[in-house]
């Protein structure tokens, strides 16, 4: 059975659904006689699933309903209103016997893959035939293959995510994502959630073309890097295959981008080319490799190092991952405006050899960590380098990109001693509210073409996306692409969907005036860059990081519960908090790591923005307050998040 839809059906065919309602005629492919599936327009007006298209055009040159002329390259997806319509039909779940549940047909996996008692038994029964020796015996109980041993390493800190070493007897240090167990001495050890930096060679037929990718993250954020939030079916990149959502974009065609702001990223990732590199950071999950031989070449040049902190609880700034390749700890990049950064001695790709004396060739980054976590004030590095790796330079104080918790103290949740006044992590930005009345003639229309609603994927508020040069609001000028509409005539826009708001704004519009009320996001920080070059290639919105700037009661919360057995962990890190030096800041969800129940669940993605726990509001918590709540769910936990479209690059 398709693990997808429950349902068999031959590997490369659509999949199948039991639909509760009859499906509207306008959403029936009239190729497959089905719901549409991966939804895609001919020039001619037609849709079809995007597989029962691609496989008629290989042996015609028609569309199927008119037989007007047609190559399956001039067809492109269909809406995102239309997509969001198809997802939400509602579907029975196929196992009926043992699982009554109803869902939206875009929910249907993850029920299948974590709730449905159904298609666990199924996958029982098809794991016993595949093991007949096992008949008859007790089934063992199930070894998830993410479950950390009790007290084991387990995190490399690729991220500046919170993320702690789980054998400290210290408080307070404790990370959601990677749990300690007292009931896993029999498991096998693991040596360190596996993270590596791979060269991606992306080629585009047409240089324009949009890689078809969101992301989040910046230095300007929490998050810091540039994440990848989500990879749009058909596109470029996921043609190519090789990048996912979690992965951390850290060069495009040889220019570091891994600590400039949100918006300067964009502009790098929208700029055209028929080839773009991609230097990409991705984890890999948990590994349970023996640690390699040490290859240490005499080639190299051995180097120490000496940093001295000003206190036990000062991170160091310095980012540390585990290699597949080779064993032992690497320097994978310095925090901007971090001790090591200012101190010019150490540099990326550098190989940790020992910390104070103690021996780290065969080491995991959290060892590390806890290493420099204890240190009162000098830590002494032993590194391997290269020769010819260039050191990076000193820079100014007040000027980093990571959160609140580093790699170099294993994530514990300390605060920063920085200056107040700067403009990192939470973006700054304002609203202004406007009241826009205008006169004009009953026929005359507005002029504006709208995007968002609460029926939208992300549920977000109906907000401008083009002043036509014809019609009032053009004339008028004060409404602009981005402004987000609260109401027309003192009828409220912002708890509309998509279509109910098209439908007030043509039905106010017939009248002789015209009462708007709007919000303008106004950056103080970092402009929106000009994207003039591929306007036509995007169908526009508002970036990312214009979302966060909004006032709260326009959030679209929503509550994601996620579910374990005792041996597992959560698979998710945060970032954010409150600090006294820079006072509350959102927490996001920075990494979801491969093969846990946050991954497995698929709801929760990186960007999103941590609004409750159990129904506990986050806002003016720090790392140490939020971390152990999490800690202390062992089976459940109810995250209330808001989730704002990635940037389309």
């Amino acid at each position: 059975l398709c693990c997808e839809c429950g349902q068999a059906h031959p590997l490369l065919d659509n999949h199948l659904y039991n639909f509760q309602d009859e499906v509207d005629d306008e959403l029936i492919c009239h190729i497959c006689l089905q719901p549409l599936l991966q939804p895609m327009d001919t020039p001619c007006g037609h849709t079809y699933c995007f597989k029962c298209l691609e496989n008629f055009m290989q042996e015609y040159n028609f569309c199927p309903m008119d037989r007007k002329k047609l190559s399956f390259q001039q067809c492109h997806k269909s809406s995102l209103l239309v997509r969001n319509l198809l997802d939400k039909l509602i579907v029975l779940c196929p196992f009926k016997a043992e699982c009554q549940q109803t869902m939206q047909r875009c929910e249907l996996e993850a029920h299948l893959q974590n709730r449905c008692p159904g298609f666990k038994k199924y996958k029982s029964e098809l794991q016993r035939r595949k093991n007949p020796i096992s008949k008859g015996k007790e089934d063992p109980p199930a070894k998830d293959p993410e479950v950390p041993s009790g007290g084991s390493s387990l995190v490399a800190e690729s991220s500046g995510a919170a993320v702690v070493s789980l054998g400290t007897a210290e408080p307070g240090l404790v990370n959601p994502a990677f749990e300690e167990t007292e009931e896993g001495e029999n498991l096998p050890q693991r040596t360190s959630l596996v993270a590596e930096t791979t060269t991606i060679e992306i080629h585009r037929e047409d240089p324009e073309e949009e890689l078809g990718m969101r992301i989040v993250g910046g230095k300007d954020t929490p998050l810091g890097n540039i994440v990848v939030q989500e990879v749009l079916r058909d596109s470029v990149i996921a043609a190519d295959g090789r990048i996912a959502p979690g992965d951390h974009i850290l060069e495009v065609n040889g220019v570091n981008i891994s600590s400039v702001t949100h918006c300067q990223a964009v502009s790098f990732l929208r700029h055209p080319g028929p080839v773009l590199h991609l230097m990409v950071l991705q984890e890999k999950g948990f590994s349970n490799k023996a640690a390699q031989q040490d290859s240490t070449s005499t080639n190299r040049e051995v180097i120490h190092v000496t940093l001295v902190k000003r206190d036990r609880s000062e991170p160091l700034g310095i980012k540390l991952i585990r290699k597949t390749d080779e064993a032992g700890i690497f320097i994978l990049d310095l925090l901007e405006g971090g001790l090591a950064a200012k101190n010019g001695k150490l540099s990326r790709n550098d190989r940790v050899l020992s910390i104070n004396g103690q021996d780290l060739r065969q080491g995991t980054p959290e060892a590390a960590a806890q290493i420099i976590q204890t240190t009162e004030s000098r830590v002494n590095f032993v590194i391997l380098r290269q020769p010819g790796v260039q050191l990076g330079e000193p820079v100014e104080d007040g000027s980093t990109s990571n959160s609140s918790s580093s790699s170099s103290n294993g994530g514990s949740p300390v605060h920063h001693r920085r200056r107040p006044d700067q403009n990192h992590y939470r973006r700054k930005s304002s609203y202004q509210k406007k009241t826009v009345a205008i006169k004009k003639e009953p026929k005359e229309s507005l002029g504006i073409t709208i995007g968002g609603g609460r029926d939208n994927k992300n549920k977000l508020p109906i907000y401008v996306t083009s002043v036509q040069p014809i019609g009032c609001l053009f004339r008028d000028g004060r409404i602009k692409r981005g402004d987000v509409l609260l109401s027309i005539n003192g009828i409220d826009l912002t708890h509309l969907n998509y279509y109910e708001a098209v439908s007030a704004l043509k039905s106010n519009a017939a009248s002789h005036s015209v009462t708007l009320k709007a919000l303008e996001i106004i950056s103080l920080n970092s402009p929106e860059p000009s994207l003039d070059i591929r306007e036509q290639g995007f169908s526009w919105s508002p970036l990312w990081i214009t979302w966060l700037g909004l006032p709260s009661y326009l959030h679209f919360c929503q509550d994601i519960v996620l579910s374990k057995g005792n041996l597992e962990s959560w698979g998710f890190s945060i970032v954010g908090g409150f600090e006294e030096s820079k006072g509350n800041q959102p927490f996001f969800i920075k990494t979801i790591v491969p093969g846990t129940p946050a991954f497995r669940d698929r709801k929760l993605k990186c960007g999103d923005e941590i609004v409750a726990v159990n129904g506990v509001p986050a806002i003016g918590m720090s790392n140490s307050e939020l971390i152990p709540m999490l800690k202390e769910q062992r089976n459940r936990v109810t995250l209330t998040v808001v989730s704002w479209p990635g940037s389309l690059v």
